[in-house]
């Protein structure tokens, strides 16, 4: 019963979206029509991306680039600015999760031995804010780019051109963030990991970089999705097989529950026709507001379903990754990292990190009425 407790708790959004899923299947009752329900070139790349990165993270790969970043400055307000940074560029390619998986324990180590834990909060919430809007800029970003981008047929580019205002005023934003914070005092980083790569480790690397590249090629359409996912698999079981017990397939059942209830429910047609009446009012606003309940993740499946403004739904679900700490369920990563801290304030945390991410999203949506 702990056990199946701790699962719920764990994972919230797939019990939810696999009830979902189930309770609609009774009204609608599954035919040959499910399985058009279902995105497969969007789970395929999410998969092949998620082995990548647990290949990558297994090497210590991003930690080392991190760490040679972080020791090139000296100070402290220096060194917040590279680890908001490290988290806000670094989301963009290897998904605003893996960035937080990897860099937030990465700082909760460096303001340690700094000596400055009274900056935790501030930089580990920062750091949430920063994940989740670089992330915005690429279909590789999070999984509802991914999900949303291989829905519109858009190119890349146009996808990175709708997305890069608010990811520079996003940016402008944080820099500001970080200097008003963080004072400058001087620091003095004495520990430091060793990285010695054998010959292994790089053959490893360069695996890694190939199945980047694929994974890239799936995106843009280059490469054929299921090719490129055979492809990937084929290599990791013949040189890392241990990588593939890491990737969240929890993430990936979600997506197909969330897919057929979805699927379902654009066969009711009452239910489906309030709904759309409701996302025409206003595409952005409402996949915000949606996502502050359910995440932004679920909120694109959901609002995906009964629009065809795209553009606007990949504006309001990214930016709707503000706000409550469940709108990105990325922003969770960086609250269980923080409270297995001695001594850790989770009332201050909250309370600091909605009061930020309400900030943030207030100028964004404001931005939203101008560009």
């Amino acid at each position: 019963m702990d056990s199946i407790k701790r699962f719920i708790n764990n994972e919230i959004v797939l019990c939810v979206a696999a009830l979902l899923s189930v309770i609609s299947s009774f009204i609608v009752v599954p035919d040959k029509n499910y399985i058009s329900y279902i995105d497969f070139r969007t789970l395929s790349i999410l998969l092949a991306l998620m082995i990548t990165m647990a290949g990558f993270q297994r090497l210590s790969v991003f930690r080392q680039i991190g760490e040679s970043l972080v020791s090139a400055v000296s100070s402290i307000r220096g060194v917040a600015l590279v680890l908001i940074l490290l988290c806000f560029f670094f989301s963009m390619f290897i998904t605003n999760d893996v960035a937080l998986l990897t860099f937030v324990p990465f700082s909760i180590v460096t303001l340690s031995i700094s000596n400055r834990k009274d900056l935790f909060v501030k930089v580990i919430v920062l750091e949430t804010v920063a994940a989740n809007l670089g992330s915005m800029l690429t279909p590789l970003g999070n999984p509802q780019n991914l999900y949303l981008y291989s829905l519109s047929n858009m190119k890349l580019s146009q996808f990175i051109m709708l997305m890069l205002p608010y990811s520079l005023l996003s940016l402008l934003l944080l820099l500001v963030c970080g200097v008003v914070f963080v004072k400058k005092a001087p620091v003095t980083l004495k520990e430091k990991s060793t990285f010695e790569r054998g010959k292994k480790d790089k053959l490893m690397i360069g695996m890694y970089l190939l199945t980047f590249v694929i994974s890239i090629l799936m995106v843009v359409n280059v490469l054929p999705y299921w090719i490129g996912l055979i492809l990937v698999v084929a290599l990791t079981l013949i040189f890392d097989r241990r990588v593939l017990r890491k990737p969240d397939y929890s993430l990936l059942f979600t997506f197909i529950f969330l897919f057929i209830f979805i699927g379902n429910i654009k066969r009711m047609p009452l239910l489906s026709q309030m709904i759309s009446s409701l996302l025409s009012l206003n595409e952005v606003v409402v996949s915000v507001l949606l996502s502050q309940f359910i995440s932004n993740v679920p909120a694109a499946i959901l609002c995906s379903g009964f629009t065809d403004n795209i553009n606007k739904l990949i504006v309001g679900t990214n930016l709707g990754g503000l706000g409550t700490l469940i709108a990105s369920m990325a922003s969770l990563i960086s609250f269980k990292q923080y409270s297995y801290i001695d001594g850790a304030d989770k009332k201050k945390y909250i309370k600091v990190f909605t009061i930020i991410n309400l900030a943030f999203l207030a100028v964004l949506l404001a931005a939203n009425i101008f560009i």
